[in-house]
């Protein structure tokens, strides 16, 4: 687990325009309706180089303006071996991402790197890759990552929450 503060969120995926823009910015939006917009340096990468420069795929751009959220702007970018210092948390966001990061980051920062669905809401399952889909598969993946980033943004607030007592949450 995680002992320091969480201060940058890196979300990866194959290809970087599916899922991982997604959650990018379904994070971004479930911050800024709880107030914490600029609080923590959120990102999305590929394990793969095939969509470098690409925008998000049109259907989760679609997916994602239909709930008030616009991930249009983003571009597909491969991770970066400075990545795996710049982010306090790397969330795969399918086991097989998750292996491909373990296998590109040094040692000393594996423990960085998560399944996205485990880490937020303890369900060791994947956020299939819709690509091949249609769009319920898409809708299908908005809702998993959207509840899971509402249980991830609850569970990083209990984190750096203190009750009135001075003593730290026993969350962290």
């Amino acid at each position: 687990m995680i002992a320091k503060p969480i201060n940058s969120i890196l979300f990866v995926c194959l290809g970087n325009i599916c899922r991982s823009p997604l959650a990018e910015g379904v994070l971004r939006a479930v911050f800024s309706e709880r107030g914490h917009g600029g609080d923590i340096l959120l990102d999305s990468a590929a394990t793969s180089g095939w969509e470098v420069g690409s925008a998000p795929d049109p259907r989760s751009i679609a997916i994602a303006s239909r709930h008030g959220i616009d991930i249009s702007r983003q571009r597909a970018r491969k991770i970066m071996p400075e990545d795996f210092q710049r982010f306090d948390l790397i969330l795969g966001m399918d086991r097989s991402n998750v292996a491909d990061l373990k296998a590109l980051a040094p040692t000393a920062v594996r423990d960085r790197i998560h399944l996205f669905l485990e880490f937020a809401e303890g369900k060791p399952l994947d956020v299939a890759d819709p690509y091949y889909e249609d769009r319920e598969a898409f809708a299908s993946v908005y809702r998993m990552i959207r509840e899971a980033s509402e249980a991830l943004a609850t569970r990083l607030a209990a984190r750096v929450s203190t009750p009135d007592s001075g003593q730290t949450s026993s969350t962290t």
